[in-house]
């Protein structure tokens, strides 16, 4: 399983940096990533729902913070990547694509968001998670509320320059925190309350922008503050975000906050669950029982689904299979494309990943104004 959840995310990873790389047709750049500054270009756009990412002498410019998290809470995978792309969601409500590049967290070092991420202590007065109080109960200890903190800056350019037009910063509130009262114990949980978790955000918000705004580059740019909910470690799903805030020039504590209805469900949902549209779940379910009648040898076929305001996001399918055969794979890909293009909703991203114990098969995948599934089918040699 990590195997598979590695090769997805480093796929995830390359969509999206596919998704920023048509030099030929951007915006903000002409031809082959037109300079903007000495030695800074943008990669251009290939979907103008996406960013035109910003490269320097000749390479993508990386996170300074990038992977930084509290490794007490970390073994949710998905956490991580509903907070990615959440986030950029969130961005594109204050900064539109068409007129800010994307350029990855320049401001906050790892040293700098480990120490915010670490508890507050004498050691590390900048710390935002709270004391130790020296108990080990679920009820009474002081838990570790901070999960994550990721920036992102948004870039204009002028006269042939790229200059900061504002940042968003995601932080990520535990909704369980999960600790050892002996360093190879067993694991216990003290279970964070939703009206906790909203309480927190808000406050380690108020003091991060205070704290950016005594950096020089940041006094008089826009800061957007998205605060999103963890999910527990055994959930199925990421977790989901649930209100931001657009902090104009100079302010140094939030005014107020925009509320977010966000939601990830499983397909096919469990008894418990209530359908959040019975349209795409009746979808999904006639994809899943066409797939699964045409090539019997799946393991199993479940998705993830995004919903904001009720309304589909996206979706991510995962297929397992136990084919041995590559034209079991290509002929199973092909079916897939004309399978997902009936019955799926359409007007939303969706991607399909097909995997085997041995790692990732093939990948389908289209955008929400696509008419048709692209795929790839990974050769065994």
């Amino acid at each position: 399983m990590k195997r598979i959840r590695l090769i997805v995310s480093l796929l995830g990873i390359i969509l999206f940096l596919s998704a920023c790389g048509n030099l030929d047709s951007s915006s903000m750049s002409s031809g082959g990533g037109t300079s903007t500054s000495k030695g800074t270009q943008l990669t251009g756009q290939s979907d103008d729902s996406q960013y035109e990412g910003v490269i320097k002498n000749g390479k993508y410019v990386t996170s300074k913070s990038r992977g930084v998290s509290n490794t007490q809470n970390a073994d949710n995978q998905l956490n991580l990547k509903s907070f990615e792309t959440g986030l950029l969601n969130v961005s594109k409500n204050e900064f539109s694509t068409s007129k800010y590049a994307f350029r990855e967290g320049q401001y906050l070092s790892k040293s700098t968001v480990s120490n915010w991420l670490d508890r507050e202590s004498k050691s590390n007065p900048d710390g935002l998670n709270p004391k130790s109080n020296g108990s080990t109960s679920p009820t009474k200890r002081n838990p570790i509320y901070l999960q994550q903190i990721e920036e992102q800056d948004y870039m204009i350019q002028k006269d042939s320059k790229l200059t900061l037009g504002g940042i968003t910063i995601g932080i990520g509130i535990n909704s369980v925190d999960y600790y050892k009262k002996a360093q190879y114990g067993a694991t216990y949980e003290t279970d964070i309350s939703n009206a906790q978790v909203k309480a927190q955000g808000r406050k380690i918000a108020n003091e991060v922008l205070s704290r950016l705004r005594k950096k020089s580059a940041l006094k008089n740019v826009p800061i957007v503050i998205a605060l999103y909910k963890q999910a527990s470690n055994d959930s199925l799903v990421g977790g989901n975000f649930f209100s931001y805030s657009v902090n104009k020039n100079e302010s140094t504590s939030v005014s107020s906050w925009k509320s977010i209805n966000q939601k990830s469900y499983v397909f096919p949902l469990s008894d418990s669950q209530s359908s959040p549209n019975t349209n795409d779940t009746t979808s999904f379910t006639n994809f899943k029982s066409q797939v699964e009648d045409f090539f019997p040898n799946l393991s199993g076929v479940t998705a993830q689904a995004q919903y904001t305001d009720k309304q589909l996001d996206g979706m991510n399918i995962k297929i397992t299979t136990q084919f041995y055969s590559q034209t079991e794979i290509i002929n199973f890909t092909q079916y897939l494309q004309s399978a997902a293009q009936k019955y799926l909703p359409s007007n939303v991203p969706i991607d399909i990943t097909v995997s085997s114990t041995d790692g990732v098969q093939s990948f389908l995948s289209r955008t929400a104004k696509a008419k048709k599934f692209t795929s790839h089918v990974f050769n065994s040699y």
